[in-house]
C-alpha cells in the first residue's frame, strides 16, 4: 500500500476555507470490487473524493464523501474556535489484496487488510485537519508526524486506542474498530464483498451511520 497510500495523503485539499475541487467519478469506474458508501438512511449530500492505484496502474482504493465538503481551514485565522465545523463522514473502500507481483516483474505489492484502511481513513481526517494558533509554515511538519503516527495506531488495531462498534454493512451488523480524537473520528471493518472498509468523519456521529454497496457511483457525481 506504499505508493497508493502515500498519494493520499499528499491528495489536494482546499485552503483558506475553499472546498477541494470536486472530482468526477470517472476514475472509480476501473475498479474490480464494489465501492461502499453510507447507506440509503442517509439522505444528504454524497459527492467524489479521489481513488487511488497502485503501481502498476490498477484501482486500489478510493473515497466518498457525504454530508458537508470539508476544507481545511487555520481556525485561529478564520474565526473563534467554537466556530461551526462541517458535518461529513467519508467512506474508504480499499481492496483486499494478497501480497502479489507487479505485472512487469519488477517488484510486489503488499497485502491491504483492515489496518490499511484505517490507516487511509486516518490520514484522509487529517488531510482536513489544521490545528488552531499552528503556523501555516509549520503544517507540513505536523502532517508528516501525525501521518506516522496514523499508521502506528492503524497497525494496532486490538491496542487500547481503538475500541469496537457494530455497525450495518449491507443490513448485516458488523464488527469495527473503532477511535475518536480532537479532530475526528477513524473506523474501520471488513466486508464479504472482497474490500475492508473505513471511515472518518467530523460533526456526524459515527453511531448512527450504515454502509452499503453503492449501486449507482454516478449518483455522486
Amino acid at each position: 500500500m506504499e505508493t497508493t497510500s502515500r498519494a493520499v495523503a499528499q491528495a489536494p485539499a482546499g485552503e483558506g476555507g475553499q472546498p477541494a475541487a470536486r472530482r468526477t467519478v470517472d476514475g472509480y469506474l476501473p475498479a474490480p470490487f464494489p465501492w461502499y458508501g453510507l447507506d440509503e438512511a442517509f439522505t444528504g449530500p454524497r459527492w467524489p473524493m479521489q481513488v487511488g492505484a497502485s503501481a502498476d496502474g490498477s484501482v486500489e482504493h478510493g473515497s466518498l464523501g457525504h454530508g458537508d465538503e470539508p476544507s481545511v481551514r487555520n481556525e485561529f485565522v478564520s474565526g473563534s474556535p467554537d466556530e461551526p465545523k462541517e458535518r461529513f463522514a467519508v467512506v474508504v473502500t480499499v481492496a483486499a489484496n494478497p501480497v502479489r507481483q507487479l505485472a512487469d516483474g519488477t517488484g510486489r505489492l503488499e497485502a491491504t487488510t483492515v489496518s490499511s484502511a484505517a490507516w487511509l481513513a486516518g490520514v484522509g481526517l487529517l488531510s482536513f485537519t489544521w490545528p488552531m494558533q499552528m503556523d501555516h509554515t509549520l503544517r507540513d511538519d505536523w502532517l508528516e508526524q501525525q501521518t506516522e503516527t496514523a499508521w502506528v495506531l492503524a497497525d494496532d488495531l486490538s491496542g487500547p486506542d481503538w475500541s469496537t462498534l457494530s455497525l450495518p454493512v449491507d443490513g448485516v451488523p458488523a464488527p469495527f474498530h473503532y477511535r475518536e480524537s480532537e479532530f475526528g473520528w477513524v473506523l474501520a471493518g471488513t466486508t464479504d464483498q472482497g474490500v475492508h472498509l473505513g471511515a472518518y468523519g467530523r460533526g456526524m456521529s459515527a453511531y448512527g451511520l450504515g454502509f452499503a454497496v453503492v449501486k449507482d457511483i454516478t449518483a455522486y457525481a
